[in-house]
């Protein structure tokens, strides 16, 4: 996938990016795989904003995506399309039965492509199987955390992790972010990388197209008022931090660690910020 660059015929167009879209076969989704959902520009059910930056944004449907492909499942991709409420594409597939379904694409999927979801696959781009039937090195996305629960990690755009290491129950997963985790070996993971891959390098250029996305405009804590924020006040000088910056809320942030103790702490061999101390 490459960036497309337009044409800089006004002052925002210089250096806005957009996404190549010669990829996608199909604006029309499956009627039967859409549902309506509400948006809620960040409010709880007392109207008071809990999430703050969300609100506008284009009217879009959910497409229900199939993160638990059930075994003997034999797919032809029929289209790859764009999907509103992700990073990454999706792979419309009709299996044996002639039922659709929605799974995430990978970077070499395309039309006419066979996808398998069984106890043994080929390696091969799509097939979907547990980690104790892949090889050790094998690239995979969509990985289950718990047998039967369906995918929870390695979603987006672009990425893939790596099967690095299989011993006993377990096995040892490197995800994008140099993290290592045990998970158990029968869970389920797709092969191969995810497409869309330069999605991350998009500049969007101008703040109307972050409207259009539902994200609202973001003030800086530094030049608010005293009262409106602990980085606020001031007689218009130096913006500079006097301590460590901190949330609307006085938690401290911009690298401060939150993460409390967890259960599935003993579940990380190599935690993301070891790897990138290396």
């Amino acid at each position: 996938m490459a960036i497309r660059s337009y044409k800089p015929t006004t002052p925002a167009q210089r250096g806005m990016d957009t996404q190549d879209w010669s990829a996608i076969t199909t604006k029309k989704p499956v009627r039967s795989l859409l549902t309506i959902t509400k948006k809620t520009a960040g409010r709880n059910n007392q109207g008071r904003i809990t999430t703050r930056h969300k609100g506008g944004g284009a009217k879009r449907f959910y497409r229900k995506v199939n993160f638990n492909l059930a075994e003997s499942t034999t797919a032809t991709v029929e289209h790859i399309e764009y999907d509103p409420n992700r990073t990454a594409r999706l792979a419309r597939i009709k299996d044996q039965t002639g039922t659709y379904h929605y799974v995430l694409a990978t970077k070499e999927m395309r039309q006419g492509a066979k996808i398998v979801s069984d106890i043994e696959v080929p390696i091969e781009n799509g097939n979907r199987t547990s980690l104790a039937n892949l090889p050790v090195g094998t690239q995979v996305h969509a990985i289950e955390l718990q047998p039967g629960r369906g995918a929870q990690l390695v979603r987006s755009a672009g990425t893939s992790a790596q099967l690095v290491a299989k011993e006993g129950a377990y096995a040892q997963i490197k995800l994008p972010s140099g993290e290592v985790r045990l998970v158990s070996v029968n869970c389920k993971a797709s092969i191969g990388s995810l497409g869309n891959e330069q999605h991350q390098n998009i500049s969007y250029g101008k703040a109307g197209r972050m409207r259009h996305k539902g994200i609202r405009p973001t003030v800086r804590g530094v030049v608010m008022n005293a009262a409106d924020h602990p980085h606020g006040g001031g007689d218009g000088g130096r913006h500079r931090m006097a301590r460590a910056p901190v949330t609307p809320w006085g938690q401290k942030t911009l690298g401060y660690k939150t993460r409390s103790k967890r259960a599935s702490n003993k579940f990380i061999v190599r935690t993301r910020h070891q790897a990138k101390r290396k």
